[in-house]
């Protein structure tokens, strides 16, 4: 599988970790840089596991509890030239960022899977935005499930040669006969918006009515891959309960409240989306 590539010889990305001003400082550099190697990698089923599973509950938010995230994690992992992580200390260590993708219909009898293709059918269902995803899923057509995650502070520069990877290894992949052929991609993410504290009950009271609900990407490169999607939106988590508490907040004024994302996209728009990510996120040359 020539298209196949081993992350180690890919190389690596540089990218800025922390800035930090120094306001005390008499010289002429008042700032500190500190770089940070980013390099890409095959999954290894011994190696990343944990890692992975993390990420997975991550992403999957409040609602992580309704799978089985170690078999959901054995099944990315079973697949280890689809996909990539990202690591800073070499691939010893645990991801900070993984993408991978999953045949629905190939796999539609595991139980990870099985539990997910139910869930997203639920979700659709009770959203017309989302109208057409439950048909297609028990059509018998080779959706692409693309999970993607990564740790709050990574920048989010990573993801363009993350998805230019993954589109060469599935080109590959369909080239030896194995089932990566599929007819949509369907990407499940997460969005926020802030809403006021709900501890201080009458300040509560006081500014009723003026709850910021402007939508926020957790993943920049969502706001480019809705741009060529079939259809796309957000859907309450069923834990709902449990993301409200994140919004409680003692010491800032907004909380945060999570809620699931969405993307259908044509496989044959694929490719152009993942162009589309790399020149709005790539770091200037």
């Amino acid at each position: 599988m020539a298209k196949k590539r081993a992350r180690e010889a890919d190389g690596a990305a540089e990218a800025p970790d922390k800035m930090v001003e120094d306001s005390e400082s008499s010289d002429d550099d008042d700032f500190d840089m500190v770089n940070v190697d980013f390099e890409w990698f095959n999954f290894d089923p011994e190696i990343d596991f944990h890692g992975t599973k993390s990420l997975l509950r991550q992403l999957l938010d409040v609602d992580a509890t309704l799978f089985d995230v170690s078999a959901l994690a054995d099944l990315i992992l079973s697949q280890p030239t689809i996909g990539s992580t990202v690591k800073v200390d070499g691939k010893e260590t645990d991801a900070y960022a993984f993408l991978t993708a999953l045949n629905l219909q190939e796999h539609r009898e595991k139980k990870p899977v099985a539990e997910l293709t139910k869930y997203i059918t639920e979700k659709a269902g009770t959203n017309e935005a989302l109208k057409g995803i439950p048909d297609l899923l028990s059509s018998g057509k080779h959706v692409g499930l693309v999970l993607s995650e990564r740790l709050i502070n990574m920048p989010s520069e990573i993801s363009p040669p993350m998805y230019g990877m993954l589109i060469d290894e599935i080109e590959a992949a369909v080239e030896d006969k194995e089932p990566y052929e599929f007819s949509h991609y369907l990407i499940i993410s997460k969005t926020y918006h802030e809403i006021e504290s709900t501890l201080d009950v009458e300040e509560r009271k006081r500014k009723k009515g003026k709850q910021d609900a402007t939508m926020f990407y957790f993943h920049p490169e969502d706001e480019v891959l809705k741009k060529y999607a079939v259809v796309s939106s957000t859907y309450d988590y069923t834990k709902i309960d449990d993301a409200v508490a994140d919004s409680k907040r003692a010491f800032q004024e907004m909380g945060v409240m999570p809620r699931g994302f969405m993307i259908l996209i044509e496989a044959s728009k694929f490719a152009d989306a993942a162009k589309a990510i790399s020149e709005y996120l790539s770091p200037p040359s």
